[in-house]
């Protein structure tokens, strides 16, 4: 169940929502006016978010790739690295 604060409880209970947020991972959704406004987490709550959105973001692309016949073999591959390493 998501938790659900005015702006007000914010401003006068910054700590207890900071480590609520802290402490379950979970956002805070903030309402203005009985609306809602913000949405408040935890920066490990919010690194974690943006590297799954990059990661979907890098597997859609690799999806396309495949897609669009921009593949290369294993052998390729290893033959690639070994030149950039030098190692051929």
């Amino acid at each position: 169940m998501p938790r659900i604060q005015s702006s007000t409880d914010l401003r006068n209970n910054y700590n207890d929502i900071s480590n609520f947020c802290n402490e379950t991972n979970s956002p805070v959704f903030i309402t203005k006016n009985g609306r809602g406004d913000l949405a408040v987490m935890s920066i490990q709550a919010y690194e974690r978010l943006v590297g799954k959105h990059e990661l979907y973001a890098l597997l859609e692309a690799s999806e396309q790739d495949v897609t669009s016949g921009r593949t290369k073999s294993l052998k390729d591959v290893m033959n690639d690295l070994r030149k950039e390493l030098g190692h051929e």
